[in-house]
This record gives structure tokens, C-alpha cells and sequence, in this order.
């Protein structure tokens, strides 16, 4: 039986039964990857490691995006 994952994305709580990994949660929100700066329970978070980073109960996701302008 699998087990109810809490986590925090920018501040709201969210809940899955399922098993994913930061490119997935990237890719499922439809942001731009190229476009952001990730920190993962308060660390920065490479993009090299968002593939072999799952989410576990009670993390704190917070994702940036990078706008320009003029």
C-alpha cells in the first residue's frame, strides 16, 4: 500500500500517492526549465540532479523563474 506524501511547492501544500522526481514536478507545473532557479529544503538544487531527486514527505519546494525585460 503506498503512503500519502505531503510536500510545499512555493507555499502550497500539495499531496500524492505517487513517486516523481523534480524534472517530473517541473515538467507536470509547465514551467520553462531553462527559465528558473530551484531550491530544494532550502538548498539550491543543480539541474544536473532534478532527475535522481524524489520528492519525500514534507519538502519544501521553491521554484523561481527568471524574467527579462527592458
Amino acid at each position: 500500500m503506498k503512503k500519502m506524501k505531503t510536500f510545499f511547492l512555493n507555499g502550497e501544500e500539495y499531496c500524492t500517492l505517487e513517486a516523481f522526481n523534480l524534472s517530473e514536478l517541473i515538467a507536470y507545473f509547465n514551467y520553462n526549465s531553462s527559465l528558473l532557479v530551484l531550491e530544494y529544503n532550502n538548498f539550491i538544487c543543480t539541474k544536473i540532479t532534478w532527475h535522481k531527486t524524489f520528492i519525500k514527505d514534507k519538502d519544501k519546494i521553491e521554484i523561481v523563474t527568471i524574467v527579462g525585460g527592458g
